[in-house]
């Protein structure tokens, strides 16, 4: 070979390579088309497995279309055909192919009653308790003679004294007394005796003075209430004069909680709804409570609403100004619930995609209510025992849209929507019954201090419930002993039946 190639001349050995490097490259190229139609033939006959195909596109970039099969330019992965027809399409939703929806990992959860029991976590704090604070005044002016060492913030027992006033004009008054009653005149003793009282003294007084036959010029004022000192007035060698403010004892048992509400969370508190509260000073307990009252304005800086609850106080542990987190439970509802991650909100309204029953996916619009520990409550557009899709719903969203599919209306779900079911629960309150103690009787509300209610997690509390109307209360008096039935208003707790304890 090499001395063929030396008989040639420099030209001719140049053309020769020329002609050998074109032949191989004709063979590669032959050899490549040959291996380029049976791969095409492949692929062609592995996109077009249906019969009439729209146009292929990539099922991750849907809005582009293809008019050949081929591999995606977006993806590293062939393209997908779009098939006429279809029995899902035809019944108004999305056909997937079943290696799809696997490779898609496509999941369905069943639309099903259950309660949702969502809690909502507001900040609070403790405080006295305002419905029992008691404003201590003297009955008659006079001169400080003695106080008992008290300070503000003080805790204080019903009946502890606090302070020794001498009243001049008194002995006066007495001495007069006790000379009438020496006459034996009783219309006249009995005069002399209403213009002690009249003067301010108390009974216990005039009699100590008339077994006596002496005059006494001092008095001791003592705490009406057991509580806490928030003011003191008063301090030896004063003079005070009839009504002035000595001192205020507010009580904390039950103590007072009062959480900042969101504004948009107000309309899931209500008057009677039990609380639950923890505290930074008792690590791993639980303090209970029951709302008391919804105070009418909203903070204009927080945008939130005062709810404010009361708390027994066994031992005055817990103290007026601890911060407290505060979990409000809801009223306890059944309510058609579906997964949260279900939901498709666009913006404009609420979606779901369901699987069909004949095969294929379909949009549903819905309406939402409640949403709480990964489940949304369903208010209108779904029946219990429906399909939705909880896993590649957007993927099928963006599919339905393409097709033009028609989204499923709210008012076109199956019979057994859980509207329906709303309502007739909303028919049936429940009733409760417990036992108590009338503390107040008003025209239209009675306050009971009542025991536990075990179904609603309430502890023993004081709290107005409202009647029907007066003749409801008609033959009950403060201090009767009560056995009543009740039910969770809107408004709050209504007497449904109330009767005395034996009868």
């Amino acid at each position: 070979m090499n001395s063929a190639l030396e008989r040639f001349t420099p030209r001719q050995r140049m053309y020769a390579a020329g002609l050998g490097i074109a032949l191989v490259s004709l063979a590669a190229g032959y050899g490549l088309s040959i291996l380029g139609g049976e791969s095409g033939d492949g692929d062609a006959a592995a996109d077009t497995s249906c019969e009439d195909v729209l146009y292929w596109y990539d099922p991750m970039v849907p809005d582009q279309r293809f008019d050949e099969p081929g591999k995606s330019p977006f993806m590293d992965m062939q393209l997908v055909p779009k098939c006429a027809g279809g029995d899902a399409q035809g019944a108004g939703g999305v056909s997937i192919d079943s290696t799809l929806v696997q490779n898609f990992g496509i999941r369905t959860a069943e639309a099903e009653y259950g309660v949702l029991e969502p809690e909502t976590s507001v900040t609070g704090t403790l405080a006295y308790n305002g419905s029992e604070m008691a404003i201590v005044q003297p009955r008659a002016g006079g001169y400080v003679q003695r106080t008992y060492g008290h300070a503000p913030q003080d805790v204080i027992a019903r009946g502890a004294p606090i302070v020794d006033i001498l009243v001049p004009e008194w002995g006066g008054a007495q001495n007069e007394y006790l000379a009438v009653a020496a006459t034996g005149d009783e219309a006249l003793t009995r005069a002399a005796r209403e213009r002690l009282g009249l003067l301010g003294m108390p009974d216990s007084m005039i009699a100590s003075v008339a077994r006596s036959g002496r005059p006494q010029t001092v008095i001791t004022v003592t705490a009406p209430q057991s509580g806490a000192i928030t003011s003191l007035g008063v301090r030896p060698g004063m003079t005070v004069a009839a009504g002035q403010s000595l001192a205020e004892i507010s009580g904390y048992s039950p103590i007072w909680l009062e959480a900042a509400v969101p504004e948009a969370l107000a309309g899931s508190a209500r008057i009677g709804q039990p609380v639950s509260a923890t505290l930074t000073a008792f690590p791993g307990e639980r303090f209970a409570g029951r709302i008391i009252a919804i105070l009418p304005s909203a903070q204009d800086a927080s945008r939130t609403i005062t709810v404010r609850a009361a708390m027994p106080n066994p031992g005055l542990r817990l103290k007026p100004g601890m911060f407290a987190q505060v979990m409000l439970a809801p009223e306890r509802r059944e309510a058609l619930l579906v997964p949260s991650e279900a939901v498709i909100r666009t913006g404009e309204r609420t979606l779901v995609m369901i699987a069909q029953e004949g095969g294929g996916y379909r949009p549903a619009e819905i309406r939402i209510g409640r949403e709480a520990n990964g489940r949304t409550e369903v208010l209108a557009g779904l029946a219990a025992g429906e399909r939705v899709v909880t896993s590649g719903q957007f993927l099928l969203d963006s599919e339905a849209s393409l097709a033009g599919i028609d989204v499923r209306p709210v008012d076109q779900a199956p019979s057994g929507a859980s509207e329906d079911r709303g309502s007739d629960d909303a028919d049936e309150p429940q009733t409760y019954r417990a036992t108590g103690t009338i503390e107040r009787i008003n025209a239209n509300s009675v306050t009971l201090r009542h025991g536990p209610v075990p179904a609603l997690e309430w502890p023993a509390m004081t709290m107005p419930f409202a009647s029907e109307g007066p003749e409801q209360l008609r033959g009950f008096a403060r201090g009767d002993r009560v056995s009543f039935t009740f039910v969770q208003a809107t408004s709050g707790p209504r007497i449904v039946s109330i009767r005395k304890t034996g009868q």
